[in-house]
């Protein structure tokens, strides 16, 4: 009888510090914008590097205030290239889910924080070109780190590093994107 009462009063409080938790919980959406570098090596042909315009839209269950799981989408790269006859437009992207850590160093969880994050992304390159139209996709881990400012328990401003990797058939791609990112908890 004084196990089954341990037990079912272990029960009780373990249900008694989900609801807690879940109480501290936020949703929230994130908006980020920057820039990427994009490296691809050709296997047997060789390799070349660019720039272009990065965006994210990333949503997610902020646990706590140290504890989240993101979902997002990424573009990493969308350039089209002609030589006055032929004509290319490549396009790199990326869904992805992982977990993120946070540190505030503010009062009541404000103010300077530092992040990070890592997970999977299912990445895809595009390219529709005069000679034919193709596409790949890798599933691929993601890391991450960030810094910024929380305004409040609902508005937040970052500077966001992350690194991507995909590959196929001879050919392997690195994303390495600088972010400003926008997140609104609720």
């Amino acid at each position: 009888m004084k196990k089954h009462l341990v037990l079912a009063s272990a029960l009780v409080l373990a249900g008694l510090s989900t609801t807690a938790a879940a109480a501290d919980g936020n949703w929230f959406v994130r908006g980020e914008v920057g820039r990427s570098t994009v490296d691809v090596d050709v296997s047997g042909v060789g390799s070349d590097s660019d720039h272009d315009t990065s965006y994210s839209l990333r949503t997610g269950y902020w646990f706590n205030r140290n504890f989240a799981v993101e979902g997002f989408y990424s573009k990493f790269y969308d350039q089209d290239f002609t030589d006055g006859v032929d004509s290319a437009n490549i396009k790199l992207s990326a869904f992805g889910l992982g977990l993120v850590g946070k540190k505030n160093f503010g009062a009541d969880g404000n103010g300077f924080f530092i992040d990070g994050r890592a997970g999977i992304t299912r990445g895809k390159i595009a390219v529709d070109s005069t000679f034919g139209n193709g596409s790949d996709t890798s599933t691929k881990p993601y890391i991450g780190v960030g810094a910024g400012y929380d305004f409040n328990r609902n508005l937040g401003l970052s500077l966001n590093y992350d690194h991507h990797k995909g590959s196929g058939d001879g050919l392997d791609i690195t994303a390495k994107t600088v972010t400003f990112g926008v997140e609104y908890r609720f």
